[in-house]
Parts: C-alpha cells; sequence; structure tokens
C-alpha cells in the first residue's frame, strides 16, 4: 500500500458533487468555503473510498451523503460526528488519557449497538471507536458492522492485541480509518509517557497489519506536547511517521482534561496552533501523507468547535459528555433517553471558535474541586459561567447568527 495514490484534482469539489448531486443546492458561499478547505489536502484514493481525511467520511460514501442532506441541506440538530468507547479496559496508562477517571457499570454489547443505532438515527454520519483500548472489547467487529454502511467508521487503537486476522474482519465489516497511536519517534520516550513496556513495538506491528489487510486508510495519531512544538521536533516526528507509509497523520495537542495537566505552561497557545496549521499546509504541499491536525479542523478558520452541538462523546459507562475531552456529564444512556440528553446539552453549547477545553480548563479546575468527573449538577452549575465566543467562518456561512438557527429536531426512532 502506498500514500502515492492521490488524486490531483485542481477543483476538489467535481468529483464529490459528481457522487452528490445534491451539492448543488448548497448556498454558493458554504461550496465555496467547502472548497477552500478541501484544497488544503490531498484526494485519495483507497480501496473503493475517495477520502479527504479521517475526520470526515469517504466524498463517494453514503455517509457522506447523509452529511449533504442532513446537516449542509436539512440542518439537522442533531450531531454529525460522535465518539463511543466500547471498553474503558486498557492496558496502557497514558499520562494524558482524558478517560483516567471515568467509572460506572460498563456498557454491555447490546446497550453499545442501540446507542449507535439511536446516534444514526439522530444524524450521526461519522463515529469514532474508543476506549480505553477498543480491540479488548470482543464484539469489536460486530459494532463495526452494526454502524457501518452509510456512517464513516473509525477506530482509534493503540494497537495491543491485534491480529492479521482481527485487520481483516474490522476491514470486511466497513471499517473505513484506523489511527493506531504513536506519540514519538523514539521507543523509549513513546513506552515512558503510555507507562508500558514495548508500547511502541505493538504499535508499529498494528501499523503494517492495518496496511497488509488493505482497504483501509491507515493513520497515525499522536498527541503532541507543548514542547514537542516549542522545539521544533514536529517535523522530525512527521518524517519518521511517513516513513511509516502510512495514509495519513493525525494530530492533535495535549488537553487539559485532567488535573495535571491544568497549567498555562502545558496549553497550547493560538500562536503556537497557528504554527501547526502552517506546518501542515506546508507538508500537504507535497504528495506525499496527509496531515490532517485537529486544531486545523476546530479553529476559527475552519469549522470551529462543535463539542456538545455536532459532536457528542459517550463513555464506556454510558456517560454524555461534549466531546472525549470534556469530563463533563449531561446524563447516562443506560438510564436516560439520548435525544433528550443531547437536545439539552445543545442548549449549552451553541458552538464557537476556540477549542472549549483549552478555554474552560481553569473553570473546569475550579468546580472539580476534588472530584474525579463532574455529575450533571456540578456540569451545569459550570457551564452557567462559561462566556462563548464567536463563531467559526463556517458555522457563521451557515447559520448567520451568533446562535445557530436551525430546523426542528427530525422525529427519532429510539433505536429499539
Amino acid at each position: 500500500m502506498s500514500v502515492k495514490n492521490v488524486l490531483h484534482n485542481s477543483l476538489p469539489l467535481v468529483e464529490i458533487v459528481g457522487s452528490n448531486p445534491r451539492m448543488l443546492h448548497v448556498s454558493p458561499s458554504i461550496l465555496w468555503f467547502l472548497n477552500g478547505y478541501m484544497s488544503k489536502f490531498h484526494i485519495r484514493r483507497i480501496g473503493n473510498s475517495v477520502i479527504l481525511h479521517s475526520h470526515l467520511p469517504p466524498l463517494n460514501s453514503a455517509a457522506y451523503s447523509r452529511f449533504v442532506n442532513e446537516h449542509l441541506l436539512d440542518r439537522t440538530t442533531g450531531p454529525s460526528h460522535a465518539q463511543v468507547g466500547i471498553t474503558n479496559a486498557c492496558p496502557q496508562r497514558c499520562e494524558y488519557c482524558y478517560n483516567r477517571n471515568r467509572q460506572g457499570h460498563a456498557m454491555d454489547t447490546e446497550t453499545i449497538l442501540k446507542t449507535i443505532r439511536q446516534l444514526k438515527d439522530m444524524g450521526m454520519v461519522w463515529l469514532g471507536l474508543t476506549g480505553g483500548e477498543p480491540l479488548l472489547n470482543k464484539d469489536i467487529v460486530e459494532i463495526v458492522e452494526s454502524a457501518s454502511g452509510d456512517c464513516a467508521v473509525k477506530l482509534f487503537t493503540t494497537g495491543c492485541t491485534l491480529t492479521l486476522e482481527k485487520a481483516s474482519q474490522l476491514q470486511k465489516a466497513g471499517l473505513f480509518s484506523v489511527s493506531v497511536s504513536l506519540d514519538h519517534w523514539r521507543e523509549e520516550v513513546h513506552d515512558r509517557g503510555r507507562r508500558y513496556d514495548g508500547a511502541f513495538r505493538e504499535a508499529l506491528k498494528a501499523i503494517d497489519m492495518f496496511r497488509t489487510a488493505g482497504g483501509i486508510q491507515v493513520s497515525v495519531s499522536a498527541v503532541l506536547s507543548r514542547e514537542m512544538i516549542e522545539n521544533d521536533q514536529v517535523e522530525e516526528y512527521l518524517d519518521f511517521i511517513e516513513g511509516l507509509g502510512v495514509h495519513e497523520a493525525w494530530l492533535s495537542e495535549v488537553k487539559p482534561s485532567i488535573e495535571a495537566l491544568w497549567s498555562e505552561n502545558l496549553v497550547i497557545t493560538e500562536e503556537q496552533r497557528r504554527k501547526l496549521v502552517r506546518l501542515q499546509n506546508r507538508h500537504n504541499a507535497g504528495s506525499g501523507m496527509t496531515v490532517n491536525y485537529l486544531g486545523h479542523f476546530e479553529g476559527k478558520e475552519c469549522f470551529g468547535c462543535n463539542a456538545g452541538n455536532k459532536m457528542v462523546y459517550i463513555d464506556a459507562f454510558g456517560d454524555v459528555s461534549p466531546c472525549v475531552f470534556t469530563p463533563l456529564n449531561l446524563g447516562n444512556v443506560q438510564t436516560d433517553s439520548l435525544p433528550a440528553v443531547f437536545a439539552e446539552m445543545r442548549e449549552h453549547f451553541p458552538t464557537e471558535d476556540v477549542c472549549f477545553i483549552n478555554k474552560n480548563y481553569r473553570l473546569l479546575q475550579k468546580h472539580m474541586a476534588g472530584k474525579k468527573t463532574l455529575g450533571k449538577a456540578d456540569t451545569l452549575m459550570m457551564l452557567d459561567e462559561v462566556q462563548f465566543g464567536g463563531l467559526s467562518r463556517f458555522n457563521a456561512l451557515h447559520y448567520g447568527s451568533r446562535t445557530p438557527q436551525v430546523a426542528p429536531a427530525r422525529a427519532t426512532s429510539t433505536g429499539e
């Protein structure tokens, strides 16, 4: 598998509109915006999929058509993106793990499948499976198969316990993308950060197995420290990753989701975010591996932070949070109605042009006050103090006002 299978289109929207003719009904300003955004990446064909990057469904897929129809045109109030933790078990103990303090009664497979059905009914077109280590869920192939088809399914994994047989099963079940965690090019640094001897070697083996299985967009995910960014080490890291033959480097920075990271010396600055955006664009000007920096996607110049509005996270215990990086809780799918919980959450999250947790971690620190996570009452108290800023460029074009004005929610089935 080569990273050279790039489609050199001078106008990215041409092939996309051909696969999704209803895009012709999208407003010209949104089409112009999307064309500019997509021009920062190479369109790549992997198997039968035409892929911009792994945070969007394949551009020729039923999932992307649903995104156009339900979110760009019908403006459904449901989430377009969701992540679901399918286990909290993990052999690694990462220093920055956002799930470290979460606890409760784990969802069983029936509850996970029901939750995924409900999310799709609500509008979800992109699903990230996470954990813990999701490969430790014995029913992961069934879970992928239940979600795929008209929803793009991405797996986030350390690679631990993967076999070539399991990689092939996941591909056949409809997995479109996988991100294998690899935070540094030096084995001892990666293993130390993950507090697991052999983490580096397990990740490399997993990358090889997913590449061998074929038909899956293979990426490496890295959580970049502020130190790496300040010391200009990210390019060295990218050179190493590109040598592994993957399609994409999925980059994010360390997020202040836990007490150990509530420090101005650890949280990325806006200038450092822009520095990573420039690095992404510079690297993508070539024809090799795609660099996909989350801070570009959620930046003010693009789609902004859509936590709790177009993004939702459901952890392995069923707690509903705005995103994986926010240890807030608005309800639990095992006891509450997911559509109702999300509708209430959305009232408190109008979207804005900066990462929610990067901006509000001091408020989180104040309200945590020794707690492991915030329950619903404490979450609502914190949200009463949050001041949301302006809309991102996309949302300003799409909604045209400070508070997104959208059509009433579609009737959704319970998924039962």
